[in-house]
């Protein structure tokens, strides 16, 4: 699948703001990004770094006045998510160390307080893939999904707790769930084709079998469609935009997937 996609930015900005930016998706094992188109206006200087997560970054100073971004790519990616049931837990002693992090209790994932709850609910599972697929049937059938519901990230705790929530939140008690039963687990943010309503999409990833596979509880089969723009333990590690200094919203906020021939 060859898709096209875009995410226009716009603030105003009334004194010199730090920012940075996640919106450039990188080439690996599950994409191919083909063309990539990158503008801001006005012109500014634009410092790229890659974070700790492996993610593409870029930090600058926009200056008073109005500021936009436009970003545009195309990225050839799956039809449908690999599945992989049977495939086995990963005993700890055998994880790559740059998987461990992704074990440990984070700001949104209180994985330290959901064993016996991620125990009921993967009883009589076999270890791994087959597990962390019955905590996202179960989250899909018990947790509603209702996007704009909620702007601000939610802990796994309280995503719980209300039994509902934006993608985000979803991704957030899948994670904690999981690593809860020291199985590897992080969020990805991102793009899907055919996503309703449009905007920036959040799923999570579990490693199994040494490989990560992708879930995502607000989507019915395995669809296809994804791009990854960052990973990341949760949503405080893959924000599009990090702004320092006064309160700064967009004005804008345009996001689009589209198939590309």
């Amino acid at each position: 699948m060859r898709l096209r996609t875009s995410c226009d930015l716009k603030f105003e900005i009334f004194e010199p703001t730090p920012f940075i930016f996640m919106l450039r998706p990188r080439s690996g094992s599950q994409q191919w990004v083909e063309r990539e188109e990158y503008k801001i206006t006005p012109s500014t200087p634009v410092f790229e770094f890659t974070d700790n997560y492996g993610n593409l970054c870029q930090r600058l100073i926009a200056q008073p006045g109005m500021f936009s971004i436009s970003t545009s790519s195309d990225v050839v990616t799956s039809n449908f998510i690999d599945q992989g049931f049977g495939e086995p837990f990963i005993e700890i002693q055998n994880l790559p160390d740059a998987v461990l992090s992704y074990l440990l209790p984070s700001r949104y994932c209180e994985s330290d307080l959901f064993n016996e709850m991620s125990t009921a609910i993967t009883k009589g599972q076999i270890m791994g893939y087959n597990q962390v697929s019955a905590i996202t049937n179960w989250l899909h059938n018990n947790i509603e999904y209702l996007p704009g519901s909620n702007n601000q990230p939610l802990s796994a705790v309280q995503v719980n707790n209300r039994q509902f929530g934006v993608c985000r939140d979803l991704a957030h008690l899948g994670i904690a769930l999981c690593r809860s039963l020291s199985i590897p687990a992080r969020i990805v943010v991102g793009y899907l084709h055919n996503l309703e309503p449009m905007d920036m999409h959040a799923w999570f990833e579990a490693y199994i079998g040494n490989r990560w596979y992708t879930f995502d509880a607000t989507q019915v089969g395995s669809p296809g469609g994804y791009v990854v723009l960052g990973f990341g333990r949760d949503a405080a590690d893959v924000a599009i935009f990090n702004q320092f200094g006064s309160l700064v919203s967009p004005i804008e906020n345009r996001v689009k997937v589209e198939l590309h021939p």
